[in-house]
């Protein structure tokens, strides 16, 4: 039966918590992401809300400190203040999401398309460990290069090597200006080819996305920076792919992805990680099955909502070669289809959790 421990108020009560209760731990910050924060039988919850708030921005610096169950809403207003942002675009910052939630699961937006992934950004680490030590990894400036890189070990980690108590990132200025390039096109190989089109192009786009409607598929392409070159980029965007209308209302759209407007809350949701050269083969084992889709960072991601039981679709994963992480959804583990290597993460796991106080991969 599951257990549910106090609200955790300082690291220090997180940490005598991780000593002395007997079953395995299981953090939980905002429940965005409820496949990742449901507890088994006999699981001890750990609601870290009470580890919340920025605790240091320098913006000249582009770099900022904060608890790891601060939401991503909080943070993006006082970036915003001094025109900031997070490059990678956490999904489902509007939903709730924390800081230490994202890391956790290793989610990134359509930008991810231009400026790298969360991992790219992520410059240093707090987390409990298995024995309730507190360790630190990396830093709080950009050039630091001393010790292992936990940091990136605990991104998409789930919290089974530890539990991020701080995180600090570098940050980017925000563009000041957006459009977007809605392109229908007749096939979805059509668009296959003309997003590899695009991928080896110097059009500096935003984000790449690919939709898929009544009509057909659609791509989306959007562009940010200076309001009054916008014209003249978008003019050659539109020129290189051949058609296309800009967007009225593109910040909607692309909120609308980030917090998957398009999938109905009844299916599961799940993202794989995939190449481009997979798409025609995954879209067609999908909608065999009746899920809805869509494809993110130039079609290197699928956001996949499954309309019926998640061990079909993690066959369906296993045959194509291809990992997936569930976010919303029953099974009995989020990790679905192709998995790492046991032996590797077993090492990790040892040294950083020898106890056993947290969940197993």
């Amino acid at each position: 039966m599951e257990t549910t421990a106090e609200r955790i108020a300082n690291v220090a009560e997180l940490q005598a918590l991780v000593r002395e209760t007997q079953t395995r731990l299981l953090p939980r910050g905002g429940c965005s992401k409820p496949a990742l924060s449901t507890a088994q039988a006999g699981v001890t919850t750990l609601n870290l809300d009470g580890l919340s708030g920025m605790t240091e921005y320098d913006a000249s610096e582009y770099t900022f400190t904060a608890l790891a169950a601060t939401p991503l809403a909080e943070i993006a207003g006082a970036l915003a203040a001094n025109g900031q942002g997070l490059p990678f675009d956490p999904p489902l910052a509007e939903q709730g999401a924390t800081l230490g939630g994202t890391i956790a699961a290793g989610l990134s937006g359509p930008r991810r398309w231009r400026f790298g992934g969360l991992r790219d950004f992520i410059l240093g680490v707090r987390f409990v460990d298995g024995r309730g030590r507190l360790v630190r990894g990396g830093g709080k400036v950009v050039k630091n290069a001393a010790g292992f890189d936990l940091p990136k070990l605990l991104v998409g980690s789930l919290g089974r090597l530890g539990i991020l108590t701080e995180a600090t990132f570098k940050v980017f200025p925000s563009p000041p200006a957006f459009a977007t390039l809605r392109v229908p096109c007749a096939s979805l190989a059509a668009a296959q080819t003309l997003l590899g089109r695009i991928a080896t192009t110097p059009l500096e786009l935003e984000a790449a996305d690919l939709t898929l409607s009544d009509e057909g598929p659609v791509l989306h392409l959007r562009l940010g920076g200076m309001a009054n070159v916008m014209d003249e980029r978008m003019a050659r965007l539109r020129a290189f792919v051949g058609d296309g209308a800009v967007m009225e209302g593109e910040a909607d759209f692309w909120r609308g992805q980030n917090g998957f407007a398009w999938a109905a809350p009844s299916y599961a949701l799940a993202k794989v990680p995939m190449k481009p050269q997979n798409l025609l083969a995954l879209d067609s084992a999908l909608a065999q099955a009746g899920a809805r889709r869509s494809y993110s960072v130039g079609g290197n991601l699928a956001w996949v909502a499954w309309p019926g039981d998640v061990g079909a679709l993690d066959a369906l994963l296993r045959a194509e070669a291809l990992t997936g992480l569930l976010l919303r959804g029953e099974a009995s583990s989020p990790l679905l289809g192709r998995r790492m290597s046991a032996t590797t993460m077993a090492r990790v796991k040892n040294v950083l959790d020898p106890e056993r106080r947290f969940l197993d991969f």
